[in-house]
């Protein structure tokens, strides 16, 4: 389980819409793995090995006003979407295990899951 702070705003929803004003979340993000077979001392992914990705959260998103980073309306669904396709590009041919979905959660009520199709 990752995690991050951030603030955002969805201005595509109507104006009486609590979500089209600027607000924050302590946004929590899972990375879901599968191997066919466990890598020595039976892992899937040494989670040593995720370090680039909780780096690149804390870099690019933790602290930061989403909707002015990021090149979409940052919806939970969009940014599990996003955070799949950084991971499947940047770190997952680093690693033994594949990616399977990414969960991002707003709230212990309010998550979006993006699940990554077999290639």
């Amino acid at each position: 389980m990752f995690s991050f702070e951030a603030g955002h705003r969805l201005p595509g929803l109507p104006g009486e819409h609590k979500c089209s004003r600027q607000h924050g979340h302590s946004y929590e993000v899972e990375v879901i793995l599968t191997a066919p077979s466990l890598e020595e001392p039976g892992f899937v992914t040494d989670f040593g090995a995720l370090a680039p990705f909780k780096e690149f959260l804390n870099t690019e998103l933790d602290h930061h006003n989403l909707h002015e980073i990021l090149p979409f309306e940052p919806t939970s669904e969009r940014l599990a979407q996003f955070l799949a396709g950084w991971f499947v590009q940047n770190l997952q041919p680093a690693i033994p295990g594949r990616l399977v979905a990414v969960l991002v959660r707003e709230t212990q009520s309010s998550w979006a899951r993006f699940d990554v199709e077999r290639q």
